[in-house]
């Protein structure tokens, strides 16, 4: 009988001391989880949040951007999380809530960016030798349009509202010219622009351009290539634009500046390697980079003000 008081008794105590246990244990984690530290970033438990800006198909984007994370990994003391946001807006939003801490960002992405949040520039991509890049008005060979004048009185595609060389350039030119097109449509993609005018769709439209290289096509024709071989033979550059900055890779304001200047450096060592050149120019036609700083891009600030609207007026 007294065998079974004492093992009644012990095991009332032994409930007693789980039961202390586990409220100790809930108390010190929730304790921690209000008072304790966020993990050192670029670490496994929070790693460098990388955004690249859907300007291709998403599917070569999530493969090359392996190739690139793998390698800023292994070259890097830092881990790494790479993401494709739907649009460049959310890119430039991730910003204002520290979601992203690195961005490849096309040019007026980057501009709004800076407006609204302080990202930094810190390098520029190179295509083919050059850091800067041009719009192209491009028309049907077969067509009524030979110049820059016959786009008055047109059906006119251009790329996205937002987009610097599929549209703000192009307004600019066409303003400065004052040539007014008799109706303007948005194809949201730079390859649909080109579609659109194989197909007969528009009269005309306007792109990115960059200058042929290695015997082939660069510009926005190229990406459509494989959908219409002979779209060399249908669609003609009518005229080009000034040149403007090629795009940035852009860099949350207050990051560590050793952390920025580490991840800068092996971005252009990746680049010069075989694997990363082709990374690279899948998803951007980058061939290399060079420094940049917020000021690389004041010519950009100076066209917005010819239309006469900031980079958020623009997209209201």
């Amino acid at each position: 009988m007294l065998a079974d008081v004492l093992k009644k008794e012990a095991a009332k105590v032994f409930t007693s001391l789980m039961a202390a246990l586990v409220f100790v244990g809930l108390s010190v984690g929730l304790l921690t989880s209000c008072t304790g530290k966020r993990a050192e970033l670029g670490t496994a438990e929070n790693p460098i949040k990388l955004f690249f800006v859907p300007s291709v198909d998403v599917k070569v984007i999530e493969d090359n951007s392996k190739v690139i994370k793998q390698y800023l990994e292994a070259n890097t003391p830092y881990k790494f999380k790479v993401a494709i946001p739907a649009s460049f807006i959310a890119v430039v939003e991730a910003f204002g809530t520290k979601r992203v801490d690195i961005a490849a960002l096309n040019t007026f992405g980057y501009i709004l960016a800076n407006e609204r949040y302080k990202a930094e520039a810190k390098l520029t991509v190179i295509r083919y030798g050059k850091p800067t890049y041009q719009s192209q008005f491009i028309a049907r060979k077969d067509g009524e349009i030979n110049s820059l004048a016959d786009f008055a009185g047109k059906k006119i595609a251009f790329v996205d509202p937002a987009s610097t060389s599929g549209y703000l350039l192009p307004l600019k030119v066409l303003r400065d010219k004052k040539v007014k097109p008799k109706e303007t449509v948005f194809a949201m993609r730079h390859d649909s622009v080109v579609s659109m005018i194989y197909q007969g769709q528009v009269d005309a439209g306007a792109t990115f351009y960059s200058p042929a290289a290695e015997g082939e096509i660069q510009d926005a024709r190229r990406l459509v290539k494989q959908q219409y071989p002979d779209v060399e033979d249908k669609v003609k550059i009518v005229q080009l634009s000034e040149e403007i900055p090629n795009d940035p890779i852009v860099f949350r304001k207050d990051l560590d500046p050793k952390m920025t200047q580490t991840i800068v450096d092996t971005f252009k060592k990746l680049v010069a390697t075989k694997e990363g050149r082709k990374a690279f120019k899948s998803i951007y036609g980058a061939t290399d980079f060079k420094d940049a700083t917020d000021a690389s891009y004041d010519a950009v600030r100076a066209m917005l003000k010819s239309l006469g609207k900031s980079a958020a007026e623009m997209i209201k």
